[in-house]
Parts: C-alpha cells; structure tokens; sequence
C-alpha cells in the first residue's frame, strides 16, 4: 500500500494545479513587457492597452501605455470600459455548463429537444439547375454540445459562404431582434456542413444564450449578471451598461491608420436600447473585472470562495472534444497548436516555431474582434488579461504579448 501511495503522490506532482509555480523556466520580466506594450503604442498598432499578469496567488503585473481616447485625451488605465466582443462566449460557456451541473441538460442531447425550431434544419447541398438552393436533412440531430464546440454547421452571417444570402435577408442576429427571434430565424438559415464534420466559428454561441432563457426561466443577461457577475464581484461588466460608466470606455479605433470609429458606427454598442443581448458579444468590462473571471477558471471554478462551477466542469470545458477526423478547422490553426474544449481553445501541443504564440501545454483562452486576449496557463499558475481596442482583429499584438511574457524561446521545439 505505501508503494502503491508513494506512486500516486509522485503522478499528482506531474499535474497541473492552481496555488503554485510548476514551470521553473517561466520567469517573468516586467521590464521587457512594460517596453513591449510601450513599444505597440510608439508604433502606432494600437492607440493604448493594458496586461494583467496574476501568477503563483497574487497579482504579479500590470502594465498601460497610451491613450483609450485621443481625441479626449483619456490615458488607458485601470477603469478603463472596453468592449469585449468575442470574449463574451466563454463567460456564455459558463452560464450554460451552471445549468449543466443542475441536470438541466445533457450535452448529447438534441439541441431540438429545448429549442424546437432546430427540429428540420436542413443542410447546403449544393444548388438546383434553376439556381436556388438544393437542400437536404443532415445525417445527425445537432447536439448542444456541437454548438458549444461550434460543430454544429452553423454560420456565423456574412462571410461569403455558401448560405449568406440567406443570412442577410433573416439578419437572425440584428440587434432589434431579442434572442427568440434569433431562435426562430436562426434554423432557417441552412446548415453549411452536417453536424460534426467542420469546425466553422459560429452563432452557436447565440443559441447557448437562448438555451440559458429556456432553461433557466430568465432573460440571458439578467441570468448571467445573477450567477456570474455578481458572485464574482464583477460589478464593471454588462450589457446594456447604465450611462454612468459609459465615460470610460475606450474609443475604437481601426485599420493602420487608427481611425476612430464613430460612435454610432461601432460594431458594438453595448446593444443599448436594443431587445438583443447575444451569447458570442457585447460585454463590456475592465481588466480587473476580466480577471475575476479568468482567476475564477484558473482556481478550477472557484473565486475567494465562491464557487461558480466544479473542478470537473472546468476541466470539461478545457479539454479538447475535437474529433481527429475533423480537418477542416477555418482558421483555428492560427491559435496555436491545438483543439477546442467547450467555448475554449486548449493547447494541445508546445509550439512549434518562432511564428506560434507562446504558451504552455493545457492552456484554455479565446480573444475578441478588437484585438482583446486572456488565457488561463495551469502549468503556470498563471492568468493575463490583455486589453486593446483595434480592429479588424490584429493577432500579432497577441503574439508579441504572450513573447514579451513567456520569452522567445519558452517551450521551444
């Protein structure tokens, strides 16, 4: 028995766990991440952005440079609103896996036994001698876990695909819908591919969304501010943000030029005096409230004590469920070496050249349209949260971020 013991406790020490450093090789260097951000400024790649590093415990780093409005001369700091975009979907992931853990759903269920409408979706089969669409019933249900792992078939609008005409004229995901209205039009749009075959970057995360209404009986924002937010003091993050926080966020700025993008022309507003709330976007929140919710996946779900999913739950969502078999992935290969989880990337592999984006193996993250980026490093005992505000979506920043913090050579092969 004291062999067999002395053998766990020796595999126990190989796993990744949170409350200390387990990668001897990562020493950060504030100095060289303080120039690295100074430097994407004085480049003129962003107009300001900020890090913060929490490692081993504590908070081991933050760091701004430039200006969230230059026309109003608004230095990016630590109140400083940004919009989130994309990162919204892992904190939807977290809602729906709550609803999970209460038995609620099965993640192998039909998405159609909850939302009835995804019943006789159909996919994209090509096209009728007359030109219209040739459609047909896809080989499989769609799961709720293929729509967690953007599996489903699912498009995500105008993309140049092969159903965006479709998209365009139902517009499932317009702002003056509510989510029930993108649940009704949303099955209408055909699927690009059966089930299970492609990963294709989509609105299922939307559709999580509704089934966090259908499921729990409450609006999706006011369910997420309920259970998520609120435990985890992240009293900075909404959507629909009351008007007096408004004054700190961060102007948007786009292209190489970094033009300001009129207010009104924002990509996302907030969704302000509009019925939509969507799943994939349209938090905005602060670096400090982000890294609430970073550090809550990096303690395996829990923060300060409370506990917002179990540690089986975390490991669940960041762990890869993407079939072998499935090739083609658009363009997830430029994250790194790795899958997807449940709303994550999981690294799967060290990287494998000096182009990929540093990091460790077991890593879970997702970034968002204006260039924002966190990720969870257990190896490491390490959460970041970067933050900017330029589009389009500029991952170089992402990848000499994660170089200024990791160093160039760190898990080199």
């Amino acid at each position: 028995m004291r062999k067999i013991a002395a053998v766990l406790a020796a595999c126990a020490l190989l796993l990744p766990q949170a409350g200390g450093a387990h990668d001897a090789s990562l020493k950060l260097d504030p100095a060289r991440i303080d120039r690295e951000l100074k430097s994407f400024v004085d480049q003129g790649r962003v107009a300001g952005a900020e890090v913060l590093i929490w490692k081993d415990g504590r908070e081991r780093h933050f760091a701004s440079a430039g200006l969230a409005d230059r026309e109003a001369a608004r230095p990016f700091s630590r109140d400083t609103q940004v919009q989130a975009f994309s990162m919204t979907k892992p904190v939807t992931g977290v809602a729906l896996m709550q609803l999970w853990e209460q038995g609620k759903f099965g993640l192998d269920d039909p998405l159609s036994r909850y939302l009835p409408q995804f019943a006789d979706v159909k996919v994209y089969d090509g096209t009728n001698p007359d030109g219209s669409m040739k459609l047909r019933p896809p080989v499989r249900p769609i799961t709720v876990r293929d729509a967690m792992r953007h599996i489903a078939g699912f498009t995500y609008g105008d993309a140049g695909d092969s159903v965006a005409a479709v998209w365009n004229k139902l517009q499932p995901l317009s702002a003056d819908h509510t989510l029930a209205q993108f649940a009704e039009l949303m099955p209408q749009v055909p699927l690009l591919w059966d089930p299970g075959t492609h990963w294709h970057y989509s609105a299922g995360v939307d559709v999580q969304a509704r089934l966090v209404e259908v499921l729990s009986g409450q609006p999706f924002d006011e369910y997420v501010t309920e259970h998520v937010f609120k435990p985890l003091g992240m009293t900075h993050s909404c959507w629909k943000c009351s008007a007096d926080l408004l004054p700190h966020l961060a102007a948007i700025y786009e292209g190489p030029t970094l033009t300001r993008m009129a207010e009104e022309t924002w990509l996302e507003p907030n969704f302000r005096g509009k019925p939509m709330t969507m799943g994939g976007s349209g938090i905005v929140t602060t670096v400090d409230d982000y890294m609430r919710f970073a550090r809550m996946l990096l303690g395996q779900g829990e923060f300060d004590g409370v506990r917002i999913l179990q540690p089986a739950t975390v490991r669940l969502m960041s762990t890869d469920q993407l079939d072998p078999r499935i090739t083609e992935r658009q363009w997830l290969g430029n994250k790194g070496s790795g899958g997807f989880g449940l709303d994550f990337f999981v690294r799967t592999r060290p990287p494998q050249d000096a182009a990929e984006n540093r990091g460790a193996v077991g890593e879970f993250f997702w970034d968002g349209y204006p260039s924002m980026l966190f990720w969870i490093d257990p190896a490491n005992d390490m959460a970041v949260v970067f933050a900017t505000q330029k589009i389009p979506f500029d991952g170089t920043l992402h990848h000499d971020i994660r170089e200024a913090i990791y160093g160039a050579d760190y898990g080199a092969h």
